[in-house]
């Protein structure tokens, strides 16, 4: 299954509301991009491809989890690392990897990011284009950061994100967009339950026929 989306969508949380469900391997492929986006922040001028390669080799994916993956300058970080061809197919690698070969406890996997419909998972079973308007989902990364105890102003996150918007859709590799094939879902007037209920009954339709 394939979901991309804007940030702040909703995406990550219907993703792993599905693969909790139907038992699919869960990948937030964004959290890789914010990994090497850190990676820049904290090792700067020893930062290259060959450390990149050497660091996703080797990831366990329990470092996704490190609550500093989702700071405003870490996402900023990933936004711009996302535009380099070379970091990208590295990332693809890994990706794909995590797509077509999930642990064997799974039935399969579910991945969500910019791209993923587009450019890693072209012959999905399920695509699905999450979207939401900027400020509703400016107001849910605004309230997800003061949970988080990250100190950070609505405006700060609403203009993070419409940069971020700019950045995946205007990009040369892999730029955001909905394709035909993919199944349009605005969350901006539904619960994260009437989300799901939404997504679910779509893929039990096709399951079940």
């Amino acid at each position: 299954m394939a979901i991309d989306s804007p940030a702040a969508a909703g995406a990550g949380t219907q993703a792993r509301l599905i693969s909790k469900n139907y038992n699919l391997f869960y990948l937030d492929t964004g959290k890789i991009y914010r990994y090497i986006g850190l990676l820049k922040i904290n090792k700067k001028d020893k930062f290259s491809y060959n450390l990149v390669k050497s660091k996703i080799s080797r990831i366990k994916l329990n470092v996704l989890k490190n609550k500093v993956l989702l700071t405003n300058e870490v996402a900023q970080s990933a936004s711009k690392i996302a535009k380099d061809k070379k970091i990208r197919d590295i990332v693809h690698k890994f990706q794909q990897n995590c797509a077509y070969n999930p642990p064997k406890k799974y039935k399969g996997s579910v991945l969500d990011g910019r791209d993923i419909i587009t450019v890693q998972m072209k012959d999905a079973m399920f695509k699905f284009y999450i979207t939401a308007n900027l400020k509703v989902r400016a107001k849910r990364r605004f309230y997800e950061y003061q949970n988080l105890k990250i100190k950070i102003s609505y405006n700060e996150v609403l203009k993070s994100l419409r940069n971020r918007d700019k950045l995946d859709k205007e990009r040369k590799y892999g730029p955001l967009k909905k394709t035909k094939d993919s199944i349009l879902i605005n969350t901006s007037k539904l619960s994260k339950k009437a989300s799901f209920k939404k997504i679910k009954a779509i893929m039990d339709k096709k399951i079940n026929n």
